[in-house]
């Protein structure tokens, strides 16, 4: 049951594995421990500074002899040397260190920024920035002023307006803009009030819906699809035997279909379909011109299963081939690489790459083309990260659920959601909520929720 998120089913999930213990380990020559990603973040903290304990297995290896542990950032990210570097020597006190100390202190104390003492500083580690910046008020504004500028309502740069610290530029204006989603749906999930207020600001906004997305639909909403489509037939009198023909064998195969069973090419196709009528909508309901809704399909999706083909020269060339049609200034592109089975990473190297080989070759506009990241259903950035902040007002918050449930399929039975059983709505507004109350808590305005953004430099 405890990994059967990782599986299409619990039938899939193996009954039974090989399994050594720690005492068996502890007697090996060398070991090496292996982890990647943000949720080994704190066991890894646990296993390397924590004392070693039995809720811990991995814990006891500090007393082993020749241990190494290979992680990658993310799963380092807990380690006091990657989060709290000025804890463990000397520390170059960067911006960016010094508005992760600092808001790091204040959200442990429990305080606003502005409200931070010498003695709050003196007693939390941070006697050196003292002595290198001076006094705490002067720091408290320092980061102030980084975080009360990261928050604003024109994602796109507002026009005839010279902000110096604004995260956007003014110019041009409108921007043409594109949004990369790596599944039908998490445009709307991940930055849909901003979405909106990018068109509602006149720029051109344009959305490239990277995959199918057709693994995450459930036969019985194929089912469902199918009925509407043998009536709409009736209705219209269509005297076609190939539509009849592909009902027919779509609801033999469901029908027929074993537990985990990898879809045929049509059952694909028609999820597809489905997924990509409500990508549409939900454009429409933005009030996108269906001209600038491209559907990529990217090959290295298309296997039918969870597991992925790697990343391939045509997934990369489909992307250089967009990107050159539209020639952007401004692209919102998936850096949530915590999603269960690695999409959104791939999609995000697809872009990536594009974008380097593109500047290799020259191209101008790619000069003045700026790479902001967003998280997906799963995480949200660490505040200190945050470079663009897009508050959302009540309404604003309503609205973006409502684009959401007009992905139907994806609404209350969602296959390979991870650990996480909530809805995506549910995820999406608690993680917004929560991003706008830690704003609040370190003294800036509260609003309702907030849509977070890194710029990525290519």
């Amino acid at each position: 049951m405890a990994n059967a998120y990782e599986f299409a089913n619990i039938s899939e999930v193996p009954r039974m594995a090989i399994t050594m213990g720690i005492s068996t380990i502890m007697r090996s020559r060398q070991i090496i421990l292996m982890a990647w990603g943000p949720a080994k973040a704190q066991a890894v903290k646990k296993a390397v500074e924590d004392e070693d304990s039995e809720i811990v297995p991995a814990s006891f290896l500090q007393n082993h002899d020749n241990v190494s542990f290979v992680l990658d950032e993310a799963a380092a990210s807990g380690l006091t040397r990657i989060k709290s570097p000025w804890l463990t020597g000397d520390c170059e006190w960067t911006p960016k260190n010094i508005k992760k100390a600092v808001v790091n202190m204040a959200l442990q104390l429990g305080k606003t920024v502005l409200s931070l003492t010498n003695e709050d500083y003196n007693d939390n580690g941070l006697s050196d920035l003292l002595v290198e910046k001076g006094d705490a008020y002067e720091i408290n504004l320092e980061v102030y002023y980084m975080l009360r500028d990261s928050i604003t309502g024109w994602p796109g740069g507002k026009p005839n307006a010279v902000i110096p610290a604004h995260p956007e530029r003014s110019e041009p204006y409108p921007k043409k803009c594109i949004i990369f989603s790596p599944h039908p749906d998490d445009d709307i999930i991940s930055m849909g009030g901003t979405f909106q207020r990018l068109h509602d600001q006149g720029h051109e906004v344009h959305v490239a819906y990277q995959t199918s997305g057709n693994i995450a639909v459930t036969d019985e909403f194929v089912t469902r699809f199918l009925d509407f489509a043998v009536g709409f037939n009736e209705i219209a009198a269509i005297n076609s035997d190939k539509p009849g023909q592909v009902l027919t064998e779509a609801r033999a195969y469901i029908k027929g279909k074993k537990p985990g069973e990898v879809d045929s090419p049509t059952i694909r196709s028609l999820k597809g379909l489905i997924r990509r009528g409500e990508a549409k909508a939900t454009c429409n309901y933005v009030g996108i011109d269906p001209n600038n809704v491209h559907f990529q399909n990217l090959p290295f999706y298309e296997t039918g299963t969870i597991e992925k083909k790697p990343l391939g020269e045509e997934d990369v060339e489909l992307t250089i081939q967009l990107l050159r049609e539209v020639q952007p200034q401004q692209i919102f592109c998936a850096g949530d690489f915590a999603d269960p089975h690695g999409t959104h990473l791939v999609c995000f190297n697809a872009v990536l790459k594009a974008l380097q080989r593109i500047k290799a070759d020259g191209d101008a506009w790619i000069n003045d083309c700026w790479l902001w990241l967003y998280k997906g259903a799963w995480q949200e950035w660490d505040i200190e990260d945050i470079e663009m902040a897009i508050p959302m007002s009540p309404a604003q918050v309503l609205k973006k659920r409502f684009g959401i449930f007009i992905h139907q399929s994806q609404k209350d039975s969602v296959p390979f959601q991870g650990s996480d059983d909530r809805e995506f709505w549910q995820r999406a507004e608690e993680r917004n909520a929560a991003t706008a109350k830690i704003y609040a808590d370190l003294g800036l305005t509260h609003y309702a929720a907030m849509e977070a953004f890194v710029r990525w430099m290519y």
